[in-house]
């Protein structure tokens, strides 16, 4: 009886009128919780797949499988797992027209060596029984990732934090890519580039392949490690992901870089084809 998205009576508006405590709104049994979570691993799974498929395309398809559900909880749990539908990459950081937003620099430009340009992006990862936002960066050039963390929320202090650790461990990059994302134009994160004199570039606006290196890690580490996994809690998918993180930088092949690992290419050892 209650519309979340009512255009001009408020959720406690709507409960006054009947006589509802607000908080009963709010609640949620386990199994609801359950269930949620079930929707979302096949949400993320189906917009791996398909990440042209909008709001309506998901609810068929959830059907179809069986789920009895209406496009608003569609709506919602995309919303929550920052999923949008009108473009075909994850924007899990949502803009902030408040924040200073840079052009793209990396159009045309040949990036043929480490530490020339340096990537970041968020992702969704799914738990047991809850789940978990992951940042990344990485050299675009050899693919090594930098640096990575794990969050509960969206706020982006961790995204700093994981900023701070590659700085710390690495030589500077001359450009820093990201989406456009309030996670990365607010002044706290754009601050930390530029004090040391490092061009920042963003992505524009439902451009999909202008981070591209970075969505394709995604798709593998979801694929060889997330997807096989049901992560108990938070410590054991850091765990996980820290032994998967050194196998992709130190022992998987990628064909693109003549079958180097990411860090021989990083590191020099080897020479990208």
């Amino acid at each position: 009886m209650i519309d979340p998205d009512h255009p001009k009576i408020s959720i406690a508006g709507q409960c006054e009128l009947l006589g509802l405590a607000r908080s009963s709104y709010y609640y949620e049994t386990a199994e609801d919780v359950s269930e949620d979570l079930a929707l979302m691993r096949l949400l993320d799974e189906q917009y791996l797949r398909a990440p042209f498929f909008g709001i309506r395309k998901m609810t068929e398809w959830l059907r179809r499988q069986g789920y009895l559900i209406n496009h608003k909880r569609v709506e919602r749990l995309m919303r929550q797992m920052g999923l949008q539908a009108i473009y075909p990459k994850k924007r899990l950081s949502e803009n902030d027209a408040a924040h200073r937003k840079y052009p793209y620099l990396l159009a045309g430009l040949s990036i043929d060596r480490p530490n020339q340009v340096w990537c970041t992006d968020i992702t969704y990862v799914r738990m047991a029984r809850s789940f978990l936002y992951l940042v990344a960066i990485m050299d675009w050039f050899s693919r090594y990732v930098l640096s990575w963390m794990l969050s509960e929320s969206l706020e982006g202090d961790f995204c700093r934090e994981a900023l701070k650790i590659a700085l710390r461990r690495y030589e500077e990059p001359e450009i820093f890519n990201s989406d456009q994302g309030s996670q990365f134009t607010c002044e706290d994160f754009t601050d930390l580039l530029e004090a040391r004199a490092i061009q920042v570039s963003m992505d524009g606006r439902g451009r999909v392949y202008d981070n591209v290196f970075i969505e394709r890690l995604w798709r593998t580490v979801k694929y060889e490690e997330i997807y096989l996994r049901d992560y108990q809690d938070r410590e054991e998918a850091e765990d996980r992901l820290r032994r998967y993180f050194q196998f992709y930088n130190r022992e998987r092949y990628h064909q693109a870089l003549d079958y180097a690992t990411p860090e021989e290419v990083y590191q020099g050892r080897r020479v990208a084809a």
